[in-house]
This record gives structure tokens, sequence and C-alpha cells, in this order.
């Protein structure tokens, strides 16, 4: 089978944008991630400690 360079050039050219491209979303998708285990992370307590501030409930009389 015979191949034309120019053919062959154009494949490599579409298949090296397909890798790029490729990347690109592997990266958005990873900073995404990123973003929101931060999110995530930061809206809750970083330990398993009870909280300092007193309860809320006051005993009845």
């Amino acid at each position: 089978m015979l191949v034309l360079p120019d053919t062959m050039l154009a494949l490599a050219n579409d298949r090296r944008r397909e890798l790029l491209a490729e990347a690109d979303r592997e990266r958005l998708l990873t900073s995404a991630r990123r973003a929101r285990k931060a999110l995530a992370v930061r809206g809750q307590p970083g330990g398993t400690l009870a909280p300092c501030e007193p309860s809320a409930a006051v005993p009845a009389q």
C-alpha cells in the first residue's frame, strides 16, 4: 500500500492534535477535581475533636 508523504504528515498532525486535546481535557478535569476537593475540605472541620464552643442547649428549670 502506497501512502503519500502529504497524507502521512496530515495523519501525524491529526494524531498530535488529538493527543494535545486529550492532555488538555485531562488537565482541566484534574484542576476541577482539585478545586471541588478544596471547597469540600474547606467547609468541614479539620479533625474529629469536639467544638470549643459551649453547647447551645440550656437545661430546663
